[in-house]
């Protein structure tokens, strides 16, 4: 098996079985998995980040998210991702489920929530992020979700999920 180590995956080559029998050859990248929130405040917004992506080379519309660090609790990571991304604490956690970001190579598992019963404090971003903090109202998200000008997967599936949730008197 041929594999590449780096900061944060690992990609290997492997021969792996279909359940009929038949074997191919994979390139699978492992992922420590993430976890995003959609943080809801009194008013009914959500905190929207608009962050610079290096590989996109351009400025996204994310939720707040982040990479599991050594096997941390997904629960943890969003809240240490929240507080530093956004400033942000919730009191009031909800699972949104949780989704495969790209299962044909990745590996990774992204967990959702609802964030509600907010407070606020300082930012604490990393000194490789670039992220402006945005309040928009849920409406008005899912919109700029319709029209295209939300690209990001996680983004989208949490504030879709969150949307339903919320319909359904969650």
């Amino acid at each position: 098996m041929n594999s590449y180590q780096g900061k944060i995956v690992r990609v290997t080559v492997e021969t792996v079985e279909l359940p009929d029998g038949r074997s191919f050859e994979l390139e699978r990248v492992w992922h420590p998995g993430g976890a995003a929130a959609v943080a809801l405040d009194e008013q009914g917004k959500v905190c929207l980040l608009r962050q610079y992506r290096a590989i996109a080379s351009a400025w996204i519309w994310e939720v707040p998210a982040g990479k599991r660090d050594n096997g941390e609790d997904p629960g943890d990571t969003i809240r240490r991702e929240l507080r530093e991304e956004a400033g942000i604490e919730a009191r009031q956690w909800t699972g949104l489920g949780s989704y495969f970001s790209s299962p044909g190579i990745f590996d990774e598992v992204i967990h959702l929530w609802l964030a509600r019963g907010l407070s606020f404090g300082e930012r604490e971003p990393e000194p490789h992020e670039l992220i402006e903090v945005h309040w928009f109202p849920l409406d008005q998200a899912l919109e700029m979700a319709d029209r295209g000008e939300i690209v990001d997967g996680k983004t989208l599936v949490a504030l879709y999920r969150a949307r339903d949730l919320l319909r359904r008197g969650g």
